[in-house]
C-alpha cells in the first residue's frame, strides 16, 4: 500500500455514503428496513458513477448470494421431513430430565446444526423443539432458549457456510486481489472447514459458560407444565395474566350485542375474550372482527367467572350451563393456546393484528402480545406488530399447523401433528451429503455445489418448486447483493486504504495483538447497531488495508471481521436473540448481564485461537 494518501472527491463520496450507510442501518431499529437502505445504496454507487455500470449488479449473480440461497433452500429440506423431531427424541433418551444435560446436548446440537444452515433458520427449527423438551422434562423454556440462541450464533464460526459474513468473506478477499499494489501476493480465500478449531473452540466455551456461569445469571422463572392442558392453564395464566374457563353466552332479544360486530363488542368494557361464535348450523373458532352478532347467536368467551357473569348480565346474555356448542372445539386434542412468534423478514412487521386479519386468514385468535417482557393485553387488534414479538393465540391445532408453514410466522408451541414428509428424510439427508462431499472434495464453486444439494430436493419432491422459492430470504438476497458493490468502491478508490492510514496516524505503532483487538472490538461494535452483512462489508477492506500497511497477515485481519460480526449477545439486535425473547420473557438487562461476559470469552477465544493457528 502506498502513503501519504490524499482525500479524493470520489473518496469523500464514498465516505458520504458510508457514514449514510452506518445511519441508515442504526436507523433500522426505528423501522427503516435495511433491504431498504441496502438498495438504496447501490442505486447511489450507480448514480455517483462509484463503481463500473457492468459490475454495479454483479452482486446478485456473486458466489455468495447463490450460496445463501442455497443453504436456505436446503435447511427448509431438512425441516419439512421432520429430522428435528428424530433429534429431539435422541435429546431427550440421552439428556433425561436434567437441565445441565439437556440445555448443554440442546445447545451443542443447534450449534453443529447452524454451522451447515443460517443460525437464525437452526433456531426456528428448534423452538417448537425446545417446547416439547420443556414440556416433557418440566424444565422452563427461558432456561434453555438463551444459551440455544447465543450457541446458535456461535455455531455459525464452525465452516465457511455457517452465516452470512462468512460466505460473503471470500468474495471479499477477491475483490481486494484485484486492488493489491503491484508486486504484493495475492490472497488466499478459506476452504468449508478452515474456521473449524475457532468455531469448536467458541462453541465448546459457549455450552461450558452455560454450564457453569450462565445459568446461574439466566432469568430462574418456574414454569409448571406437565402436560398441554396443564401448560395452558399455568404457563399462559401465569406470564401473561390470561385466566378463566370457557362459557357459552347465548344472545337474547334485549341484548345491545345484537347487530354489533364481533370487535365492537371486544372492545366493550369488562368484555372476555370471544373465541368462538354459532350463527347457523356449524359452530366456529376465531370468528373475523366483522362478524355480525344476531338474536339467538351463541359466543364461546374465555374469562373468569366473574367476569363473564358481570359482562353477560351488562348486554343481557345468558350464560349457558354447560359447554354444549363449542365443546368439541375447545377440547384440548383438537385446539388450545399457542406462542407464535414474529421472525425477521416477515411480511406483517409494521402492520396491526387487525389489518394481518389473523381470524379471518388463519382461523387464530391473538388473546396478548408479549413484547421484551411487556404483555400488551389492552387493544391487541390496533397494536402494530415488531420483530421478535410473541403473539399469545387461540386456534385449532389444524389451523396452527397450516400457520406454522408460513414464513412469516414461527410457531413456537410444540404442535400435536403430523410431521409433513417423514418419508423424504433420506432423500434429503442424501442431497444434503451430496453437497457436503462436493464442497470437501471436488474443486467446484461452493454455490455450485449447494445448489446441487438444493435443485436434488426439488427433484426428490422433498420440496416442491414454490416452496424452495418460499424458503428464501429475499430481504438477505437483496441487502447482501446491494452491499457488496459497497466493498468495491472503497477499494477502487482507495477510501480503505486512506481510512487504514488515518487509523495507524492515530495510533501511532500498536502491536499486530493491539490492531487485532481494535478490529475485534470494531467489528462487534457495528454488529450491534447494523446489519453483520454491512459491518462485514465495510470493515473487511479496512482491515486488508491496516494489515498491508503494517506487514500484518491481511487473510488473518479480513477473517477476524468475519467472525467478530457474530459476537452479538449484549443487547437483542440480533436476528437470533429478537426471535427468541419473546417466547424466553427475556429483558434487555437480561442480555446484557449474559451476553457481555459471552462477548469478552468470545474475543479471548477467538483472538489466542486464530493466532496459534496462522
Amino acid at each position: 500500500m502506498g502513503t501519504g494518501l490524499t482525500l479524493t472527491s470520489d473518496m469523500m463520496m464514498v465516505l458520504a455514503i458510508l457514514v449514510l450507510t452506518v445511519v441508515m442501518f442504526i436507523f433500522e431499529r426505528l423501522k427503516l428496513r435495511v433491504d431498504v437502505a441496502a438498495v438504496i445504496i447501490l442505486v447511489l454507487l450507480g448514480l455517483l458513477n462509484l463503481v463500473p455500470p457492468d459490475q454495479l449488479f454483479n452482486g446478485f449473480a456473486s458466489n455468495a448470494v447463490i450460496s445463501i440461497m442455497a443453504v436456505m433452500i436446503l435447511g427448509e429440506g431438512l425441516d419439512r421431513t421432520g429430522v428435528m423431531n428424530v433429534v429431539a427424541a435422541k435429546i431427550l433418551k440421552i439428556g433425561g430430565t436434567t437441565e445441565s444435560r439437556v440445555m448443554s446436548l440442546i445447545s451443542g446440537t443447534v450449534g453443529v446444526i447452524s454451522g451447515f444452515m443460517q443460525n437464525v433458520g437452526a433456531t426456528a427449527l428448534f423452538m417448537p423443539v425446545v417446547s416439547r423438551i420443556s414440556a416433557r422434562t418440566k424444565i422452563p423454556q427461558n432456561r434453555l432458549l438463551m444459551p440455544m440462541g447465543f450457541c446458535a450464533i456461535l455455531g455459525g464460526t464452525l465452516t465457511m457456510v455457517g452465516s452470512s459474513p462468512l460466505i460473503l468473506l471470500n468474495d471479499l478477499i477477491k475483490d481486494a486481489n484485484q486492488t493489491l499494489p503491484p508486486g504484493a501476493q495475492s490472497l488466499e480465500g478459506f476452504d468449508l472447514f478452515d474456521v473449524t478449531p475457532v468455531g469448536l473452540a467458541l462453541l465448546a466455551t459457549g455450552v461450558l459458560f452455560f454450564l457453569f456461569i450462565g445459568r446461574h445469571m439466566m432469568p430462574k422463572t418456574e414454569i409448571k407444565a406437565s402436560s398441554k392442558r396443564a401448560k395452558t392453564k399455568s404457563y399462559f395464566s401465569e406470564i401473561y395474566g390470561i385466566k378463566g374457563e370457557i362459557y357459552e353466552l347465548l344472545v337474547t332479544v334485549d341484548s345491545p350485542l345484537v347487530g354489533m360486530q364481533i370487535g365492537d363488542a371486544e372492545n366493550l368494557e369488562g368484555a372476555p375474550l370471544l373465541l368462538a361464535i354459532r350463527n347457523t348450523d356449524e359452530p366456529r373458532l376465531a370468528p373475523p372482527a366483522d362478524e355480525m352478532i344476531w338474536l339467538g347467536s351463541i359466543l364461546g368467551v374465555m374469562g373468569t367467572r366473574e367476569l363473564v357473569g358481570e359482562f353477560a348480565l351488562a348486554n343481557h346474555c345468558r350464560v349457558q350451563p354447560r359447554l354444549k356448542n363449542f365443546a368439541g372445539l375447545f377440547n384440548s386434542a383438537r385446539a388450545g393456546i399457542s406462542e407464535v412468534v414474529i421472525p425477521p423478514g416477515s411480511n406483517f412487521i409494521g402492520k396491526t393484528v387487525a389489518e394481518v386479519q389473523m381470524r379471518k386468514r388463519y382461523g387464530i385468535s391473538v388473546l396478548a402480545i408479549n413484547r421484551q417482557a411487556e404483555v400488551i393485553t389492552e387493544d391487541v387488534r390496533l397494536v402494530k406488530l415488531e420483530l421478535g414479538d410473541s403473539l399469545v393465540s387461540h386456534s385449532t391445532w389444524k389451523d396452527l399447523a397450516v400457520l406454522a408453514s408460513e414464513k412469516d410466522f414461527i410457531v413456537a408451541t410444540d404442535l400435536p401433528k403430523e410431521e409433513m414428509r417423514p418419508h423424504k428424510v433420506a432423500p434429503a439427508l442424501i442431497f444434503f451429503s451430496i453437497s457436503l462431499f462436493m464442497i470437501l472434495f471436488t474443486d467446484f464453486q461452493l454455490s455450485i455445489s449447494l445448489l446441487v444439494g438444493a435443485i436434488g430436493m426439488v427433484i426428490s419432491r422433498v420440496l416442491t418448486m414454490d416452496e424452495a422459492y418460499s424458503a428464501i430470504s429475499w430481504k438477505t438476497v437483496f441487502l447482501l447483493a446491494s452491499l457488496i458493490p459497497l466493498g468495491q468502491a472503497m477499494l477502487n478508490t482507495g477510501t480503505a486504504a486512506w481510512i487504514a492510514q488515518q487509523s495507524l496516524a492515530i495510533l501511532g505503532h500498536p502491536s499486530d495483538l493491539v490492531l487485532q483487538v481494535m478490529l475485534a472490538v470494531m467489528a462487534t461494535l457495528f454488529s450491534l447497531v447494523m446489519s453483520n452483512v454491512g459491518a462485514t462489508t465495510i470493515l473487511v477492506p479496512i482491515a486488508i488495508s491496516i494489515a498491508l500497511a503494517t506487514n500484518g497477515n491481511p487473510a488473518l485481519y479480513a477473517l477476524i471481521i468475519g467472525l467478530s460480526t457474530s459476537n452479538a449477545f449484549i443487547i437483542p439486535t440480533h436476528q437470533v436473540n429478537a426471535l427468541i425473547m419473546g417466547p424466553g420473557g427475556y429483558k434487555v438487562t437480561d442480555y446484557v448481564r449474559v451476553g457481555s461476559i459471552m462477548s469478552v470469552l468470545f474475543l479471548v477465544v477467538m483472538l489466542t485461537v486464530l493466532n496459534l493457528l496462522y
